[in-house]
C-alpha cells in the first residue's frame, strides 16, 4: 500500500460517539468527515438521519452502531435498531455481539442474533462490522466468534467500541486477521490517537480504523507520506 494523506484517511470512520456530543459536534464532524475524505461518519443512532443528509453528495458515508456500547440488547431490540438505522440512510452498521452470551459459550445465540442483523443489513444493501470488544475475551473466545463470523460472511470484524477497559491491540487485530479470510475486513477501533498507532495496527492486518480524532491522524500522514522530497 502506497501510504499518502489521503488513503490515511479513507481508511477511518470518524466517530462522533460521545455521550454527551450533539448536534453541533455532529455537524462539526461530519464537515470534518467530507474535507479529509474520510470512509464513513460513525454517529449515534438518534442522529443517524441528519448525518446521512449532512453527507448526502460525498463519498463519505452514514454509519451508526447496534447494541452499543455494551451488546445486552434482546436480539429482537438489535433487529429493530438494525431496521431503523437503515431507513434513516445508514449505509454501515457497527453491532456489538452480546459479550456475556459470547463468554458464557452460549454460540447458538451469538449466531442466531448476528445472522438476524446480518440478513436485514443485508437485504437493504448495508455493510455489517460486528464488534467484539476484545477487552473482556480470551483467545479462544476470539477465535470462535472469527469462526462464526467468517461462516456467516459478515463484513467486518471489529475490536472494540472504545468504551471498554482498553481498545484495539496488535495482538488482537493479527489474530482476527489470522483467523478471518481476507473477503472480510477487520476493523481496530478505540485508543487510535497517534499515526505511528494507526500504522502499527494497518501492519497487523487492520483494513478499517475507527479514530476521533481524524484530523490529527490525518495531518500527520500529509506531513510525513505527501511532504517527502520525491526521488
Amino acid at each position: 500500500m502506497q501510504l499518502s494523506g489521503d488513503v490515511v484517511a479513507a481508511l477511518i470512520d470518524h466517530a462522533v460517539l460521545g455521550p454527551a456530543q450533539g448536534a453541533v459536534d455532529l455537524e462539526q464532524g461530519c464537515a470534518v468527515a467530507r474535507e479529509l475524505g474520510t470512509a464513513s461518519v460513525c454517529c449515534k443512532p438518534a442522529w443517524l438521519g441528519r448525518c446521512a443528509e449532512l453527507l448526502d453528495g460525498s463519498p463519505v458515508l452514514a454509519s451508526t452502531v447496534i447494541g452499543f456500547p455494551h451488546g445486552g440488547h434482546s436480539a429482537s431490540v438489535k433487529l429493530a435498531e438494525a431496521r431503523q438505522a437503515l431507513a434513516d440512510g445508514g449505509a454501515e452498521l457497527d453491532m456489538v455481539v452480546n459479550v456475556g452470551r459470547v463468554r458464557d459459550g452460549a454460540w447458538d445465540v451469538v449466531t442466531d442474533e448476528i445472522r438476524g442483523v446480518l440478513d436485514v443489513t443485508r437485504a437493504a444493501g448495508g455493510v455489517l462490522k460486528v464488534i467484539f470488544e476484545t477487552c473482556y475475551l480470551d483467545t479462544e473466545h476470539i477465535r470462535r466468534l472469527c469462526g462464526v463470523c467468517s461462516e456467516l460472511d459478515v463484513d467486518f470484524v471489529k475490536t472494540s467500541t472504545g468504551f471498554g477497559t482498553a481498545g484495539a491491540t496488535l495482538e488482537h487485530v493479527e489474530l482476527m486477521r489470522q483467523e478471518c479470510p481476507e473477503r472480510i475486513g477487520v476493523k481496530a477501533s478505540g485508543g487510535i490517537r497517534d499515526l505511528d498507532t494507526l500504522l502499527s495496527l494497518v501492519e497487523a492486518g487492520a483494513t478499517r480504523i475507527g479514530a476521533s480524532g481524524s484530523e490529527a491522524l490525518v495531518a500527520a500522514a500529509r506531513e510525513r507520506f505527501d511532504s517527502a522530497p520525491s526521488d
